[in-house]
């Protein structure tokens, strides 16, 4: 029985991929050209909507490591995108057409993968590879639903991420309000001109617009107000105090430089378990990247932060993952169903592509009763597969590629660009040794 993949965006066309290249049948549904999402038009497969750019192609940059080990995988994306790719600095840029047009025949051309032009509205039976991104249709979504409970999410309201090393150690502590319990949280404290200064520049900061099929969903100040969550900009703009009686507050806080309660603090909260990575807590925005660079390093200690993930508000379907998904990219409670792309909890095209070569291949190798893939911690796959099955992370949010969320390397490398290279060298000597290991 051939395995059904549902979605024919990028993570499940290299799923696909991956299983008919492991001499398994596949169908793979595509609600195309029957029905487009709000965001498609190209008929073709592995539409890219958002951008033509796949990311910096440099191999010493986190989405050239992750490039790089999808190549050595056999990606299908970056062979095509390599075919079609068009002048864009050090961008892997594409002519989108003709990089959906080059994976269509491809995926047409092989004999074992049968394309199938019709919605599902239901989980199947059997063994099946869920890929149908940040846009899952409604009907779908509810099946999905009824499988993981209240663990699916349809908006991706998330705060920005830093890493630790970048922060100012002079300028921010480790305490917890009121001394209770371990001490937590980072805190970064303002004097009455430092947030006066912040508070000007946020509500003045320029926001990205919605898009119509956003719009409909979001209502007061502009936005549905879902889980508690609020934009930081539209929370400021109802006062200039709000923010200090909100996620703002100092109560309960002892700036050890002063000996006395800050005018304001903003609290870093660690984003995974071994502390490399520190979310902004309440700062949800819907702000436009530069802005966010620009207004969030006002923040004590912030000045020159890496901002690894910055935040967003925006329509996406997605699982919380560490509860629901193991690092293989299947069910916990159905190892049968995999999940591949933006549902997961990864975070970009390139990070969805990587994902569905890793569904594909442990889907595959489950059939034949191998030994399922986990590629080695220091390699930005292996990484991405950690992070989002990650039981520990109690406040999940989607991730892109980092070099934020690999393991620190044995000695200090100084030079940034020097140390991103020695990462991604490590990880794809590792990736090659593991590789031909499992062979």
């Amino acid at each position: 029985m051939a395995v059904k993949v549902i979605g024919a965006g990028l993570a499940g066309c290299e799923a696909a991929w991956q299983l008919a290249h492991a001499g398994i049948e596949v169908e793979l549904y595509d609600m195309k050209p029957e029905k487009y999402s709000p965001a498609h038009k190209h008929p073709g497969l592995c539409e890219l909507v958002c951008s033509n750019s796949l990311k910096a192609e440099r191999v010493g940059s986190a989405a050239g490591m992750l490039k790089e080990e999808m190549a050595r995988l056999g990606s299908l994306v970056v062979s095509c995108a390599r075919e079609t790719r068009v002048s864009a600095g050090g961008a892997l840029a594409v002519d989108r057409e003709a990089f959906s047009n080059a994976v269509t025949e491809k995926i047409k051309a092989e004999p074992l993968i049968t394309i199938v032009s019709r919605e599902v509205t239901e989980i199947p039976e059997g063994e099946v590879i869920i890929a149908t991104g940040p846009l899952t249709s409604d009907k779908l979504a509810e099946s999905i639903m009824k499988l993981c409970g209240d663990s699916l999410y349809f908006y991706d309201a998330a705060a920005p991420i830093v890493s630790y090393d970048s922060l100012d150690k002079e300028r921010v502590f480790f305490a917890s309000r009121y001394g209770r319990g371990e001490a937590d949280y980072i805190n970064c404290a303002f004097d009455k001109d430092e947030y006066t200064a912040f508070y000007n520049a946020l509500i003045n900061a320029g926001s990205v617009p919605l898009k119509q099929f956003e719009t409909e969903h979001f209502s007061r100040d502009g936005f549905k107000v879902y889980e508690g969550c609020m934009p930081i900009e539209v929370l400021a703009k109802r006062g200039e105090d709000t923010m200090r009686f909100g996620p703002l507050k100092p109560v309960g806080i002892t700036d050890p430089r002063t000996g006395r309660r800050p005018y304001a603090v903003v609290q870093l909260r660690a984003e995974n378990s071994k502390g490399t990575l520190y979310n902004i807590v309440g700062f949800q925005t819907n702000l436009k990247f530069p802005e966010q660079k620009r207004v969030f390093s006002m923040i004590p200690g912030l000045a020159n932060a890496e901002f690894v993930r910055y935040g967003v508000m925006h329509r996406n379907t997605y699982i919380n993952s560490p509860t629901q998904l193991t690092p293989y990219f299947n069910m916990r409670q159905r190892e049968s169903l995999f999940f591949a792309g933006q549902i997961t909890g990864v975070e970009g095209y390139i990070e969805s592509a990587a994902s569905g070569i890793m569904a594909g291949i442990n889907m595959s190798r489950r059939l034949a009763g191998k030994e399922y893939l986990l590629l080695p911690e220091t390699t930005m796959i292996g990484a991405l597969s950690r992070y989002i099955s990650d039981e520990t992370v109690a406040n999940f949010q989607p991730m892109g590629c980092n070099m934020g969320i690999l393991p620190e390397l044995p000695e200090r490398i100084k030079d940034k660009q020097q140390r991103y290279e020695a990462l991604a060298n490590r990880g794809l000597n590792e990736l090659d040794k593991y590789l031909d290991e499992m062979k």
